[in-house]
């Protein structure tokens, strides 16, 4: 193990900043779980189309990179509401058995299909934004990740005031809360399944576009994005909006220090190591049993 402080202040700013996308990514997650009680496990390969989106707008296109985000969230709310609409509507009311193993299944399709198309290559694309860094005494602040995290922030707060102010918003968490309450007062349930899904996936797109100046994209960038997101959003608390902002914080500051600290092969004990200690003690996650 290696410890100096100022390796430790780079690895907290770090994981702060990483932090805040991988709320971002493990809300839309959350709201699909809180809404439909479904776990989505083709999250990941979401983000993955999002990403190839945004990479070939930016390196082919020429494309400013956050002005991909225009194009990469209505097509990830397109791609969530058609694969919601053919695949996984008509399950809905199936043994959670066949909804993990359909999901599961479309994970698969997801990612094979992208290594047909785009084969095993990681592409990365260079922009101004890569380049710019700024010292905050002894450590550097990538200003791509400032600026994800900034935009991830202020997606946050959008999605939130959504859900708290809006007529859509409220039809949502009504039906998140009890679902036949919601039907008998005249919410269109189905309707807000479908506007969830489509949410929860356009979020994917805000992400990818926010990424793309400082990470790569291949075929299985879903699998890492989409395991986070699974354990923060049961650090959260399942369906809870603030739980899996703040436990996307945590889960980015204990993969950061992690990293920095312990070797490559135990870089992400501290990661899991959290996720089970949490899991012992509190079961039903960090704000589990609290709506939003």
């Amino acid at each position: 193990m290696i410890f100096s402080y100022e390796l430790l202040a780079q690895a907290i700013v770090t994981g702060i900043l990483i932090g805040g996308i991988f709320a971002l990514i493990s809300v839309g997650l959350s709201m699909i779980w809180g809404v439909m009680r479904i776990i989505n496990f083709a999250h990941g390969e979401f983000l993955m189309i999002g990403m190839y989106i945004a990479y070939f707008l930016t390196a082919k296109a020429g494309w400013d990179p956050y002005l991909t985000i225009f194009i990469t969230t209505p097509m990830l709310f397109l791609v969530g509401a058609l694969i919601f609409q053919s695949t996984i509507r008509p399950i809905l009311k199936d043994p959670s058995m066949n909804q993990i193993m359909l999901t599961l299944g479309l994970s698969l399709i997801l990612q094979n299909l992208a290594l047909v198309v785009f084969k095993a290559d990681v592409l990365t694309s260079s922009t101004a934004y890569t380049r710019m860094n700024f010292m905050l005494g002894p450590v550097v602040v990538r200003g791509s990740q400032l600026i994800a995290f900034v935009g991830s922030a202020l997606t946050a707060v959008f999605l939130y005031w959504f859900l708290q102010k809006t007529e859509s918003g409220r039809a949502i968490r009504a039906t998140a809360q009890n679902r036949e309450a919601a039907a008998l007062v005249g919410v269109n349930v189905r309707t807000t399944y479908l506007l969830a899904f489509g949410i929860g996936s356009a979020t994917l797109g805000v992400a990818a576009s926010l990424m793309i100046p400082f990470y790569y994209t291949s075929p299985t960038v879903g699998l890492f994005f989409g395991l986070i997101a699974y354990v923060v959003v049961v650090l959260g608390g399942l369906g809870n909006f603030i739980g899996a902002l703040v436990a996307g914080l945590i889960i980015g500051l204990t993969e950061s220090v992690g990293a920095a600290m312990l070797p490559g092969s135990l870089s992400r004990v501290l990661t899991y190591s959290l996720f089970v200690v949490v899991l012992l003690f509190r079961p039903q996650g960090i704000f589990g049993g609290k709506q939003q």
